[in-house]
């Protein structure tokens, strides 16, 4: 029979192709950012996404100080945490946390659009977040993305 056989090729550790992506949050709103920055980590911008496998790229972000909160919310959203204890519930709002370290607002908002399990735990690993423009990563060779 002569007809046109189609495989299917999904991803494994062994044949992922990881790179070093820089992108500078400047002047970028926070939940855009996140969302850009957890589909590449995630690998979605890739044909050969796999939705098992960690086949994203490794991703820098630097100027995590200078990004933006569009409304009212650096000072009326509000981040709940529980410490497991009676009466341990704790509210945090974005001016607390940029006070307390500006990139813990880059990383919260990533891991909170990566998957809930152990391989969302293993992704987020490949997030490093930057106050300034320095960053230790020059030997990886890092390609630069604009984001729109």
């Amino acid at each position: 029979m002569d007809t046109i056989s189609y495989k299917t090729v999904s991803a494994n550790k062994a044949n992922v192709e990881k790179e070093w992506v820089i992108i500078d949050a400047d002047s970028m709103v926070l939940g855009r950012l996140a969302s850009d920055v957890a589909k590449i980590i995630r690998g979605k911008n890739k044909p050969s996404f796999t939705p098992n496998v960690d086949c994203g790229d490794n991703v820098i972000v630097i100027n995590c100080d200078k990004v933006r909160l569009t409304g009212k919310k650096w000072t009326d959203k509000v981040y709940v945490s529980h410490t497991g204890y009676p009466g341990g519930q704790r509210e945090t709002t974005p001016n607390q946390l940029k006070a307390k370290s500006s990139t813990l607002l880059v990383e919260r908002a990533v891991r909170g659009m990566l998957p809930k399990n152990r391989l969302g735990s293993a992704l987020f690993k490949n997030l490093y977040v930057y106050e300034g423009t320095e960053h230790p990563h020059e030997a990886q060779k890092p390609k630069e993305i604009k984001l729109s």
